[in-house]
C-alpha cells in the first residue's frame, strides 16, 4: 500500500472535490461559480499532492509553455465569467500538458476487465491507439 503524508491526503481530497465541482458545474449547464470553485480546488489539490516546487517545475517548463498558457488561461477565463470558452481552453491545455501520461493510462485501463474489452472494440481501438501514442517526452 502506498503511504501518503498528511498534506498529500489533503491534496487528494481537494483534487477529488475539484473534479466533482468541475463535473457538477458542467452538468448544470456550465455554472461559472461551480466551475471556478472546481478549478481552484483542482489546482490547489495538485500543489498539495506533488508539492509547490514540483508543481511549478511541471507547469513552467519551456516546452510546456503553450499548454500551461491554455490551461491557466482557461482557468482565468472561467474566473472572469465565460465558462464555456474557459472550459474548452482548459481541456485543450490539459490534453497538451498530460499527453505524455496517456499511454500509461490507456495501458492501465486495458487491464481492467470490462473497460479493456470496450477499448479493444474495432472502431474504438484505432482511436485509442492514436490517443495513446506519445511523440514527446514528459
Amino acid at each position: 500500500m502506498i503511504s501518503l503524508t498528511d498534506s498529500q491526503k489533503i491534496g487528494m481530497g481537494l483534487t477529488g472535490f475539484g473534479v466533482f465541482f468541475l463535473f457538477f458545474g458542467m452538468m448544470l449547464f456550465f455554472d461559472k461559480a461551480l466551475l471556478a470553485i472546481g478549478n481552484i480546488l483542482f489546482v490547489a489539490g495538485l500543489a498539495f499532492v506533488i508539492g509547490l516546487e514540483r508543481t511549478f517545475r511541471f507547469f513552467f517548463q519551456r516546452h510546456k509553455a503553450k499548454a500551461t498558457g491554455f490551461f491557466l488561461g482557461g482557468v482565468l477565463v472561467v474566473l472572469i465569467g465565460w465558462p464555456i470558452i474557459g472550459v474548452v481552453l482548459e481541456f485543450y491545455g490539459f490534453f497538451l500538458l498530460f499527453r505524455g501520461f496517456f499511454p500509461v493510462v490507456v495501458g492501465f485501463i486495458r487491464r481492467i476487465p470490462v473497460l479493456g474489452s470496450i477499448l479493444n472494440l474495432p472502431f474504438i481501438s484505432g482511436f485509442v491507439d492514436r490517443m495513446g501514442e506519445s511523440n514527446t517526452m514528459v
